[in-house]
C-alpha cells in the first residue's frame, strides 16, 4: 500500500461524510459487507469496543451486577405483551418465519431489544421480596430494519452493544438505578471517550416505547448534527404487569415489582471518530486507545539496531508497570516515514522515536497524534514524561470538544431565527416549547430538529418557541444522526 492509499483524500472541514468512511475503512475499524445494511468489525476496530466494554463492565459489577445471556429470537406472543413496546418496535422487527423449507406456527423475532424475552424469565425467577433486586446485564447484538443508508458505527442494521435490565421492590429503588447508570454513562463517555454530553429526559413523543420516561446522554458533532449517546429508562411497572412479575413482600401481600433497562452501543466509536479525528485520521483518546504509545525505532546501519531496541524495549517494560498499552514497531519492510503515516491514521495518542542521536543525546523524542508536537525528553525520565503527557493529551481532547460543543449552542425564542440556525450552522438550541405535541410535532415536521434533552434542573419558563404559550418548559433542540 502507498502512501497516497494509506492517507485520507478529503477535507474533515469540507466533506465530513467522506472523510468518516476513509478513517473507518482506511484505519481498519470496520469493513463494509455484502449484507446491505451490516458492517464487519475489523480487530482495531473490536480492540477499541473492548476498551469501552471493560471499563463499563467493571462499573457496573462493582455495584452488584452481573452479566447473563438471553435468546436472539423472540416469540411474537411476548413482543406483543407490553402493548406500546410492541407498536413503537414492529416496524424495525426481522421476523423469522421457516425452519428449512418448513413454516413455523408462530412467528420469531430476531430482537430489536431484550425487555420481553427477559422479562418472561424474570416472572418465573422473581417470587419473594428476597428475590430482588435483580441486576442483570447483558452484553450482544440486536437488528433493526430502519436502514436507508449505512454509516459504520452511527446507523446499521445491526449493531453491538449492552443491555441492562434490573428489578427492584420500589419505584425509588428503581428510579436510584436509573440514575446511577445515567452517570456512569456520563463518566465513561466524558472521562474514558472525551466528549461532553448534556443530560435530561427525553419527551413524550422521544423516550423510549414502553418507558415511563427516558433520561439520555447527548453529545455534539463538528457538523452540528447531535448524537444520542446512551439511555437510561425507567419502566415503572409497564412490563412486570403485562408479564406478572410479582413478588410476596415483608407485608405479606403480593406486589407488582419495577422494572428498568439502560444501554449504550458502539455509536460511542462513531461520535468518537467525527469529535477528535482530523484529516490525517483517527486520533484517539488515551484511556480507550488499544495501543497508546507506538516505538518506532530508526536506525540505518546494523550496529545500531540492537541498542536501540534495547532502548525502547527497556522503556515499554517501565511503562507496562503503569498498565500503558505499548507497541514497538521494528518491521524492517516498511520506512519510518511510511509507519508515522500509519500510526497517525490510526491515530494512537503518542509516538516515541528513537534514533541514533537520541542514543548520543540520552534522549527519546515524543510526538502527540492530537497536536502533532515533538518534544525530547531524558530517557531516564522517559516513563514519567509520557506517563503524564498521556493525561495531558486526554484532557486537551475533552477540553477541545467542549469548545466545539460551546461554539455551537445558541438560545433563541423566535421560530424565524430558530430554523436558521438549524439549516445553517446547527448544533444544540435552547428554546422554550410548550408541552402540548403539537407544537413539538410542528417543528420537526418544519425544521427537522428533534426535543434532545429536557433538562432536569427546570429555569425560569417563557413563551413557546412555536405557539408562543407563556408558560412553557426550555428543552435543547438539534437536528441529530
Amino acid at each position: 500500500m502507498s502512501s497516497k492509499d494509506l492517507g485520507i483524500t478529503v477535507k474533515k472541514a469540507e466533506d465530513l461524510s467522506e472523510w468518516y468512511t476513509q478513517v473507518v475503512t482506511k484505519a481498519q475499524l470496520a469493513d463494509y459487507s455484502s449484507a446491505k445494511g451490516f458492517m464487519v468489525l475489523m480487530p482495531y476496530g473490536f480492540s477499541i469496543w473492548e476498551s469501552i466494554k471493560e471499563h463499563f463492565d467493571r462499573k457496573i459489577k462493582e455495584i452488584g451486577h452481573r452479566n447473563a445471556y438471553f435468546p436472539l429470537l423472540i416469540p411474537e406472543r411476548l413482543l406483543r405483551r407490553e402493548a406500546e413496546h410492541f407498536e413503537g418496535f414492529t416496524p424495525e422487527v426481522f421476523w423469522v418465519t421457516h425452519s428449512g423449507n418448513n413454516e413455523l406456527g408462530e412467528r420469531l423475532a430476531i430482537r430489536p431489544t431484550s425487555e420481553t424475552i427477559i422479562n418472561e424469565s424474570y416472572s418465573r425467577w422473581v417470587k419473594s421480596w428476597r428475590d430482588l433486586p435483580v441486576l442483570i446485564n447483558v452484553w450482544n447484538s440486536v437488528l433493526r430494519a430502519e436502514i436507508t443508508s449505512t454509516k459504520p458505527f452511527i446507523r446499521t442494521t445491526e449493531f453491538l452493544w449492552q443491555e441492562g435490565h434490573t428489578v427492584h421492590e420500589t419505584e425509588e429503588e428503581a428510579e436510584k438505578e436509573v440514575m446511577t447508570i445515567l452517570e456512569i454513562y456520563r463518566r465513561l463517555v466524558e472521562d474514558q471517550v472525551a466528549i461532553p454530553v448534556l443530560v435530561g429526559k427525553k419527551t413524550e413523543l422521544e423516550k423510549f416505547k414502553g418507558a415511563v420516561y427516558t433520561t439520555t446522554l447527548e453529545a455534539m458533532m463538528p457538523d452540528g448534527k447531535a448524537i444520542q449517546m446512551g439511555t437510561s429508562h425507567h419502566l415503572g411497572q409497564n412490563f412486570s404487569k403485562p408479564f406478572e412479575i410479582k413478588y410476596l413482600g415483608k407485608d405479606e401481600k403480593e406486589h407488582f415489582a419495577w422494572t428498568t433497562s439502560w444501554g449504550i452501543s458502539w455509536r460511542l466509536i462513531g461520535a468518537m471518530i467525527m469529535a477528535h479525528g482530523d484529516d490525517k485520521g483517527l486520533v484517539l483518546p488515551p484511556r480507550v486507545a488499544p495501543t497508546q504509545v507506538v516505538f518506532v525505532p530508526i536506525h540505518y546501519k546494523e550496529s545500531d539496531k540492537e541498542i536501540i531496541l534495547q532502548t525502547a524495549h527497556h522503556i515499554a517494560d517501565g511503562l507496562g508497570k503503569h498498565s500503558i498499552r505499548t507497541y514497538i514497531d521494528d518491521r524492517e519492510q516498511y520506512t519510518p516515514g511510511w509507519k508515522y503515516h500509519e500510526w497517525e491514521m490510526k491515530g494512537v495518542p503518542l509516538r516515541v522515536e528513537i534514533g541514533p542521536r537520541d542514543m548520543e543525546s540520552k534522549q527519546i523524542t515524543l510526538v502527540r497524534r492530537d497536536t502533532g508536537k515533538k518534544t525530547a525528553v531524558p530517557q531516564a525520565d522517559s516513563v514519567t514524561h509520557i506517563v503524564s503527557m498521556l493525561d495531558e493529551i486526554q484532557q486537551s481532547l475533552l477540553h477541545k470538544a467542549k469548545e466545539t460543543q460551546a461554539k455551537l449552542t445558541a438560545t433563541t425564542n423566535n421560530m424565524k431565527e430558530f430554523a436558521h440556525i438549524i439549516e445553517t450552522t446547527g448544533g444544540f438550541v435552547k428554546a422554550f416549547l410548550s408541552e402540548d405535541n403539537d407544537c413539538e410535532e410542528r417543528v420537526k415536521l418544519e425544521t427537522g430538529a428533534t426535543v434532545r434533552i429536557v433538562p432536569f434542573e427546570e429555569s425560569a419558563r417563557g413563551q413557546c418557541v412555536y405557539c408562543g404559550h407563556p408558560n412553557s418548559r426550555e428543552v435543547v433542540f438539534a437536528r441529530s444522526y
